[in-house]
C-alpha cells in the first residue's frame, strides 16, 4: 500500500508546552525529553508532512503568575514569557538541526541576530522543506502559545493542530478523581466552550472553531502516537465542528 495514501493530513501544526520539556525538573529543560520530542517529530518526516512547530516558555516563564508577585505587571510578564519561548525555540532549533534536519525558526518579533521575524507568505513556502519553529507567541501579551498555535495554523493553512499533552485527551472532568470521567474520542467545539474544558484556552477554541480547524489531543508520552495518528488510528481526543 502506497504510504501516501494512509495519510490523514498533509501540513499541521504541532504545539509543544515549556511545561512538557521541564518534565520533572523545577524549570529549564530535560534534555532527554528534548531528544525524544525530536525523535517523535522525526518519525513523522518519511510521510512527506510539513510541520511547524509553536513552542511554549512555561518551563522557564509564566505571564499568568505575575500578579501580586514581584511587583510585576502581567503586560511584563507575558513579555518575559514570550522571550521565554524563543530561548526554548532556539535549542529547540539547535537539536533538530543537529540530526542534520532542515529547520528554520521564526519569531513574531525579530531579534538582530538571533532569529527572523515570523512572515506567513514566506514560512509556507519554507515549510515545504524545513520543519518551521515558531516563536514568540503571537507577540502580544495576553495571549496564550494555544492561541498562537490556532492563529499560525489559519496563516499558513495547515490541517489540523496537534497540541502534545501528558494526558490521554479529553475527559468530561478529571479521571484522576473522578472514577466515573468520561473519555471523549471526539467532541465538539461548542461542548469544550460550554462546559468551559481547560485542556486550551477560549480564544483557541474560538478561532479553531470559526475557520474550521481541527485540534487533536494526544498524549505525546506514548511513543508513536503522533505518527499512528497521522496515518489513520483513533488515539486521543479530536475536537472539530459538528
Amino acid at each position: 500500500m502506497n504510504i501516501k495514501k494512509k495519510i490523514i493530513y498533509n501540513r499541521i501544526i504541532l504545539k509543544i508546552s515549556g511545561e512538557f520539556l521541564q518534565g520533572k525538573n523545577l524549570s529549564g529543560i530535560d534534555n532527554k525529553l528534548l531528544d525524544y520530542i525530536i525523535q517523535e517529530i522525526k518519525s513523522i518526516l518519511p510521510l512527506g508532512i510539513e510541520i511547524a512547530v509553536v513552542i511554549g516558555g512555561g518551563n522557564l516563564f509564566r505571564g499568568k503568575y505575575c500578579n501580586g508577585n514581584n511587583n510585576l505587571k502581567r503586560v511584563l510578564g507575558d513579555q518575559i514569557g514570550m522571550l521565554s519561548t524563543i530561548i526554548n525555540g532556539l535549542l529547540l532549533y539547535q537539536s533538530i538541526k543537529n540530526k542534520l534536519i532542515n529547520v528554520y525558526l521564526m519569531s513574531s518579533f525579530p531579534i538582530q541576530g538571533i532569529c527572523t521575524g515570523y512572515n506567513a507568505f514566506k514560512a509556507i513556502d519554507l515549510i515545504k522543506n524545513n520543519i518551521i519553529i515558531l516563536t514568540g507567541g503571537i507577540g502580544n501579551p495576553l495571549f496564550t502559545t494555544d492561541t498562537a498555535a490556532c492563529l499560525r495554523g489559519i496563516e499558513l493553512e495547515a490541517n489540523a493542530i496537534f497540541k502534545a499533552t501528558n494526558v490521554n485527551g479529553v475527559y468530561s472532568k478529571d479521571p484522576i478523581n473522578y472514577s466515573d470521567a468520561k473519555f471523549f474520542n471526539k467532541i465538539d467545539y461548542d461542548y469544550v466552550i460550554k462546559k468551559k474544558i481547560k485542556i486550551m484556552d477560549n480564544t483557541a477554541f474560538i478561532l479553531a472553531r470559526d475557520y474550521n480547524m481541527p485540534i487533536h489531543i494526544f498524549n505525546i508520552q506514548k511513543p508513536g502516537s503522533l505518527y499512528r495518528i497521522l496515518t489513520g488510528t483513533i488515539e486521543g481526543t479530536i475536537i472539530k465542528n459538528k
